[in-house]
């Protein structure tokens, strides 16, 4: 079933569904609305697109661009996703229990009320938080042994938002309009708000995820980040 007659399927459906040997059909689930769906195999780019406020959960990898635009919703990912994950999204939350690629976060921005958060358990690929705009962005690298939890460049163009690294981050290399400082106890308390659900999700015991020293990044205001263009 190519993807323009799957999605036209579940928007027509009025109970929970259940996707069996998904095969990368793309925009699984755009803009769906108020439909839960479980997905076994895995799916395409662009999974939860525009999500409003469905629970999408997916038994596998998925690929790029998960939750592209996302308003609200959940979207589970018990294996690793591709790059570009939350693209742009603007509230809702995705959970994923392995690695992320490239530019995880880029562009996520808070929307109104709506504070987008993503949790990846494992590790992240370079320029996570690209351009990250407000929301928070959790990397845990609960399988990680011996090396950086995070890749290069992370929070290039960084002017808003919130991000907590499981690490001391002492060899990453963050930019200069970013501060990056190990958690307090204030700064605990708030983190253990966004994981509750996640390592319910995953299994996780969440004193011992917690037990370990993390990173908090945010914008520094002394050093804020240039925009790109500026007006003639």
């Amino acid at each position: 079933m190519d993807y323009k007659t799957l999605n036209e399927a579940l928007r027509n459906n009025t109970s929970p569904i259940t996707l069996e040997e998904c095969c990368g059909q793309r925009f699984i689930g755009a803009g769906l609305s108020d439909k839960n769906i479980t997905i076994h195999g895995v799916p395409g780019n662009a999974l939860g697109a525009y999500l409003n406020g469905s629970t999408i959960v997916v038994h596998a990898n998925a690929q790029d661009a998960v939750g592209d635009t996302m308003n609200e919703g959940k979207i589970i990912i018990h294996g690793n996703i591709g790059d570009a994950a939350g693209y742009a999204m603007r509230g809702g939350k995705i959970f994923v229990k392995g690695n992320a690629g490239y530019r995880a976060g880029i562009h996520m921005k808070s929307y109104k009320t709506k504070v987008p958060v993503m949790v990846i358990g494992g590790s992240a690929g370079s320029f996570l938080g690209e351009y990250q705009a407000g929301g928070v962005i959790i990397v845990l690298g609960l399988e990680e042994k011996n090396k950086n939890i995070i890749g290069f460049f992370p929070c290039t163009g960084m002017h808003g938002g919130k991000m907590f690294l499981r690490s001391e981050c002492k060899d990453v290399k963050f930019p200069r309009q970013v501060t990056a400082r190990l958690a307090n106890e204030s700064d605990m308390e708030e983190l253990k708000t966004y994981l509750i659900e996640y390592c319910d999700l995953f299994g996780y015991n969440i004193n011992e995820v917690l037990a370990s020293p993390f990173t908090v990044v945010t914008p520094d205001s002394n050093n804020p980040y240039k925009q790109m263009y500026v007006e003639n």
